[in-house]
């Protein structure tokens, strides 16, 4: 945006354009300063700014100290002139009973108020004389068209200003917005794929598990009617098999099929204190040390239970087959400062995992187990996230440590 400036020069005027989409606000002042005392032949002008009871020096004709540029209304022409709306001349103020109100170097003032387009009066134009002098009409009117210049400046600029900090945080909120409407995007996205990835794999699960069960049928048959140790030794390893299979069918049929949650209100400490009753039976947990501390007993979380046990008790079980026997695996539930979440933190002290392998944790079918599924982290962590939670494993050379995040329940 560009605003015009009156220069008086030889007698005329020129209207000068100066642009202060850059912010240069100062250096059109200046001009306008230097305009005035030109026309007006002062020994001192400045253009000020009123905020309520305060006023600031926004450009000055001789060198000002920066830091000293703020000053109180209270009392000073200026004030005067700000109140009033309207300008002020004394010819000598001396005969004046405003004599104390000048400073003892100046003897005559010009004050005009600079007047927005709603007008509110932003300011003044102020001039300062070191000898008593008349001010005609024609050099008023003159320094009113400067005053009236410059407010448009002042005011078009803050303008300017507001408008900037806007569409600073306008463009913010569309950003977070943009960003809001991606993740719902990819979740409605993935919803539909894990929809339709369950719906084919509950197909294939259900057309293996009926030819499975019948083969099973035909192994238990013939174990019983076989005699020799050998051929029953043989179905003995087939029927594990099948029951492995039938484990790894379920697994995948878990991990695809939506999560669909019960929601209960409960304490988080005592149902990890409960649970660990179940895991330290456990065929995994024998002769396993297992250490619970809760920092935060109390904390209350709305979650399925069923689905959480499932959770703990694949957890627990990798934490107990990574230690030896009379090792320790110690469960720590920990709250998380500035945070709306409680941390249930699992740690064995085993070999620590590879850096390489640890991002693939929770990716199905993927294990370091020789006869694991690599779908139990997988499905962990659907079920934590559709908690609206987090799963992380760090680890290290003290060993491996899972946390898991959940939302505290706040009513």
């Amino acid at each position: 945006m560009i605003v015009g400036l009156m220069i008086y020069d030889c007698g005329s005027l020129h209207l000068i354009a100066i642009g202060y989409r850059s912010g240069d606000l100062e250096a059109y002042l200046m001009e306008i300063v230097r305009g005035v005392s030109r026309i007006v032949s002062s020994d001192w002008t400045i253009v000020t700014m009123s905020n309520g009871v305060t006023g600031r020096i926004m450009a000055s004709s001789l060198d000002l100290d920066r830091d000293n540029a703020g000053f109180s209304l209270h009392g000073t022409l200026a004030a005067d002139v700000i109140q009033s709306g309207r300008s002020l001349a004394i010819a000598d103020c001396r005969q004046d009973l405003c004599c104390d109100r000048l400073s003892s170097s100046y003897l005559s003032y010009l004050g005009v108020p600079l007047s927005t387009t709603n007008g509110t009066i932003i300011g003044t134009i102020c001039s300062f004389f070191q000898v008593p002098r008349l001010f005609t009409d024609s050099e008023v009117k003159v320094v009113e068209l400067f005053a009236e210049r410059a407010a448009t400046a002042i005011e078009n600029y803050l303008l300017y200003q507001q408008q900037q900090q806007f569409n600073e945080i306008l463009s913010q909120e569309v950003a977070a917005r943009t960003i809001e409407l991606q993740l719902a995007q990819e979740q409605l996205i993935e919803r539909e794929r894990l929809a339709a990835i369950g719906e084919f794999t509950a197909t294939i699960v259900h057309e293996v598990r009926n030819p499975l069960t019948t083969i099973e049928m035909g192994l238990r048959y013939a174990h019983k009617v076989l005699d020799t140790d050998a051929d029953r030794q043989r179905l003995d390893l087939a029927l594990s098999e099948s029951h492995r299979l039938k484990h790894l069918l379920q697994e995948i049929l878990s991990y695809a099929k939506p999560q669909v949650l019960q929601l209960t209100r409960f304490q988080i400490g005592e149902f990890i204190k409960d649970f660990l009753l179940q895991v330290r039976d456990l065929p995994e947990a024998l002769d396993r040390q297992i250490d619970y501390v809760s920092m935060c007993p109390e904390i209350e979380v709305m979650a399925d239970i069923d689905k959480l046990k499932q959770v703990f008790l694949n957890l627990f079980r990798n934490a107990c087959e990574a230690i030896e026997p009379n090792e320790t695996v110690s469960c720590r539930i920990l709250p998380q400062p500035d945070s709306d979440r409680v941390c249930i933190q699992i740690h064995n002290g085993g070999n620590p995992i590879p850096l390489a392998s640890l991002h693939l944790l929770t990716t199905p079918f993927y294990s370091t187990k020789p006869a694991g599924t690599g779908l139990g982290l997988a499905i962990s962590q659907r079920i934590i996230v559709a908690h609206g939670g987090e799963l992380t494993i760090v680890s290290a050379d003290s060993g491996t440590t899972v946390n898991v995040l959940l939302p505290i329940f706040s009513a």
